[in-house]
């Protein structure tokens, strides 16, 4: 699913259910998250391992 899909179906879903108050919302998310993606000091995620080399912060110290 796209951005623009899952923003048509959000604003479909918000129109039944009589939210018209929430299209602008959806619209200023939409393009905060299309800026996010493209922000130059975005990783691709398809370029980091498959693991990550840090333990998790909740991992058990010994």
């Amino acid at each position: 699913m796209t951005g623009d899909d899952w923003l048509d179906a959000a604003k479909a879903d918000a129109q039944r259910r009589q939210l018209p108050a929430l299209e602008p919302l959806l619209e200023a998310l939409a393009k905060a998250t299309r800026q996010l993606r493209a922000a130059e000091w975005n990783l691709n995620a398809a370029s980091r391992p498959t693991h990550d080399a840090d333990p998790p912060d909740d991992a058990p110290t010994t």
